[in-house]
């Protein structure tokens, strides 16, 4: 949510306030928007499943559409990969002008693999004392954990994304922008909220897509506002503006959303929250 509303929004408008109106390229941009919709409907069911209360065997069903919904989206995933990678590269090239110069690296390939290796083992060992935490903070300022887990975190934990894709903006390369704001979007639904499912299966822990009927429609809404946002190729500050605003929306949204009592998170919030 924070990446295709508050990142993308403040990308918009930081662009369009040093250009005019600024594009970028279309065919790339509704492919990463399709595989979106295909992410939201995948997440989208099992928690249907379970708020109209049609599961053949109580929440066994929404486990069994959960493991099955995630392996096509990760297959969906791979295939995705092919196509961005191999057949389809073009739709995701940015074009360079002929007075632009190369930019020389500043890490070689195995540098960087050795510094992302890294952070993301810091990563993962902080959002798991995160998700201990997180209840506790919660309660202590006053508000809602959901408010906490995917307003509040995600504006820290997004910062460095946030960042690059307002850079990138000013300096007119939107379709890096994109990539940072859409694409990781599309990585999370297709590959890492899947990936958790199957892993929780392999473990034998019953994790499921089911987010609950407001998250899931905060979700399917952002989803199709941005679809329509992006549409046409284009860009300017006022579609940037809206973007952002929706996301205020948002925040006062889930800050208003009463959980019911429950035992610790939940098992898709964890995901969620992670």
């Amino acid at each position: 949510l924070s990446n295709m509303l508050l990142v993308l929004g403040c990308a918009f408008f930081a662009g369009g306030v040093h250009h005019k109106e600024q594009s970028f390229n279309k065919s790339g941009v509704t492919t990463n928007a399709s595989l979106l919709c295909l992410g939201v409907m995948g997440m989208s069911l099992p928690s249907a499943l379970h708020a109209t209360d049609t599961e053949i065997a109580g929440t066994v069903s929404e486990v069994s559409l959960s493991r099955y919904s995630s392996c096509l989206l990760l297959l969906m995933y791979i295939v995705f990969l092919y196509f961005q990678l191999v057949s389809h590269k073009e739709y995701f090239e940015e074009e360079k002008d002929e007075d632009e110069e190369d930019e020389e690296s500043e890490l070689g390939f195995w540098e960087a693999i050795y510094y992302m290796a890294a952070i993301t083992i810091c990563i993962a060992l902080l959002s798991d004392y995160i998700v201990d935490t997180i209840e506790g903070a919660a309660k202590g300022w006053g508000c809602p954990v959901s408010f906490v887990s995917v307003i509040i975190l995600p504006i820290v934990g997004n910062a460095a994304e946030h960042a690059s894709a307002v850079m990138f903006a000013v300096k007119n390369k939107m379709d890096i922008a994109m990539g940072v704001a859409v694409g990781s979007a599309t990585q999370i639904s297709l590959f890492v909220i899947p990936f958790c499912v199957l892993v929780g299966w392999a473990m034998d822990k019953p994790l499921d897509l089911n987010f609950h009927v407001f998250e899931t429609l905060s979700l399917a809404i952002t989803v199709l506002t941005v679809n329509f946002v992006i549409s046409n190729g284009r860009s300017n500050w006022l579609k940037g503006l809206v973007l952002t605003l929706a996301y205020v929306i948002l925040a006062a949204s889930f800050f208003c959303h009463a959980e019911p009592p429950q035992n610790g998170l939940s098992s898709s919030s964890k995901i969620l929250i992670n």
